[in-house]
């Protein structure tokens, strides 16, 4: 069995280089605003969504972040603008969703089937976003809007980088904890973006794997903004609910490295294939897990305490889930091979040559990047030079981006071509509803009344149900049946 359908969501930091301080929430409006693709604007249907369903079994009454939406909003009172206007929801010709998420925009890739095809839509929306940060810098002298696709900003507050991927509701939940947990507690060793310092451990000098590891405070929660879980609960499927689950990961790093996100996403899946098709990770579970994400992420070798008995690594941890995944699945599936081979290569380079990551894995980028820099100028990881370089691999400014650089330098893997990034820039993924979403959108916008993950309304009343559309039969069935409106 396979996963029928995965994305991301990623909010990205936003700076006005030329103004002490300024408006996150309008900034980040007009970049929206600044858009020139196509794309249907201010009509997504927040109706359809409902944030207060647990996986667990219940409705909860409030959250933390209602308290926070509620201030937003009386901030946002205040501001010369509707709330669709500061919201600017575009959906793309691709079928993607870019948004003003109050103080970050954020882009939310379409739904796609495979991990490369997430990885290039991932990708496109870096494009996306940077083209509309050049033309609002032309209205200004230099280039005072810069964006960051990253997760920190070092004065406590984070901003997230979801994975997201539609699961049988028949896979016991408690299954899904027990067999995910530890490895989501020990991903981070390929799937870190990397960070200078701590914003947990106040005397940590160095480089730890995770930016959000400083930020992860339970094991499962439906909150997102406090109270940050490894496993977030919110039961919105975006699907039909009596056969999927939507997991909605918010624990993981903003990745520059295209192979870092491929290997985050694919190795994710296959874990999530073994634990629906009945695997079980018996001696895996860990005693601590939530204070296991920041131990890992400070010191990768550290042991970590089994709930049981004994002690195990992250490495240890991670080789027994590759293990698992290469009985089930070698030589099933093109893709899935890709993935078992390269996490393979990536495990045994941990163990024996972690300074062969330099070149695809970010915080080993990072490290090496920084260690030679700290070299040349006589300096310890302890300058705060090291922060602002470290902010600065995340910059989407090709003239400014560390990652950029390396890039155009030929120093980073390269997974995409550019015929496939320009791809997933214009086009939505084949056989999948963001085609139908992509496709109304390039060829009927100005008829659509609301649009949403799971349906597109039209002017005229008709209305395309894709609640139900997830294999490519029934979303080649709703293209034969439509064409008179996409």
């Amino acid at each position: 069995m396979s996963l029928p359908l995965m994305g991301m969501e990623t909010e990205y930091g936003i700076i006005r280089e030329d103004m002490e301080s300024s408006d996150p929430v309008e900034e980040s409006m007009k970049l929206l605003q600044a858009c020139e693709r196509k794309s249907v604007s201010g009509k997504w249907a927040y109706s359809q969504e409902n944030s207060h369903l647990d996986m667990r079994g219940f409705k909860v009454g409030s959250l933390a972040q209602d308290e926070e939406e509620d201030a937003f909003c009386a901030e946002d009172r205040k501001r010369p603008y509707s709330y669709l206007d500061m919201k600017c929801d575009r959906v793309l010709t691709n079928g993607a969703r870019f948004y003003n998420d109050h103080t970050h925009p954020e882009y939310s890739t379409p739904e796609c089937r495979s991990v490369l095809s997430l990885v290039a839509h991932d990708v496109a929306g870096e494009r996306i976003v940077a083209e509309c940060v050049a033309i609002r810098n032309r209205e200004f002298e230099g280039k005072p809007l810069q964006l960051f696709k990253n997760n920190t900003d070092y004065s406590g507050h984070s901003y997230g980088t979801h994975d997201n991927y539609l699961i049988p509701r028949e896979t016991p939940f408690e299954d899904l904890v027990k067999g995910l947990t530890p490895f989501l507690v020990t991903r981070q060793l390929y799937a870190g973006a990397g960070k200078v310092g701590s914003e947990s451990v106040a005397d940590y000098k160095g480089l730890q794997l995770a930016q959000r590891s400083d930020f992860i405070e339970t094991v499962l929660s439906i909150e997102t903004m406090t109270n940050r879980p490894l496993i977030n609960t919110r039961d919105e499927p975006h699907a039909v609910s009596s056969r999927y689950r939507r997991l909605h990961l918010i624990l993981g790093d903003a990745n520059m490295s295209a192979y870092a996100t491929a290997l985050k996403v694919g190795s994710t899946s296959l874990v999530l294939n073994l634990i629906a098709s009945g695997e079980k990770f018996f001696g895996l579970e860990l005693a601590n897990p939530v204070g296991d994400v920041s131990k890992v992420s400070l010191d990768k070798t550290e042991a970590l305490q089994r709930k049981t008995n004994g002690t195990v690594t992250a490495l240890e941890i991670q080789e027994a889930y590759l293990e698992a995944a290469e009985k089930a699945y070698a030589g099933k599936d093109r893709e899935w091979d890709w993935i078992l081979v390269e996490w393979k290569r990536t495990l045994d380079e941990l163990r024996h040559s972690p300074e062969k990551l330099s070149d695809r894995i970010d915080w080993a980028i990072k490290k090496k990047l920084f260690t030679e820099f700290m070299e040349s100028e006589g300096i310890g990881w302890e300058d705060p030079m090291l922060k602002s370089l470290d902010l600065e691999y995340h910059n989407l400014d090709p003239d400014r981006g560390l990652y950029r650089g390396l890039e155009q330098e030929g120093d980073v893997y390269s997974l995409l071509s550019e015929e496939e990034i320009v791809r997933a820039v214009e086009s939505p993924p084949v056989g999948t509803r963001a085609q139908i979403r992509g496709q109304a959108v390039a060829q009927n916008a100005e008829n659509i009344k609301r649009i949403h993950w799971t349906g597109v309304e039209f002017v005229n009343g008709e209305i395309l149900d894709l609640t139900g559309a997830i294999n490519s039969e029934e979303v080649e069935e709703i293209l034969n049946t439509s064409k008179q409106l996409i």
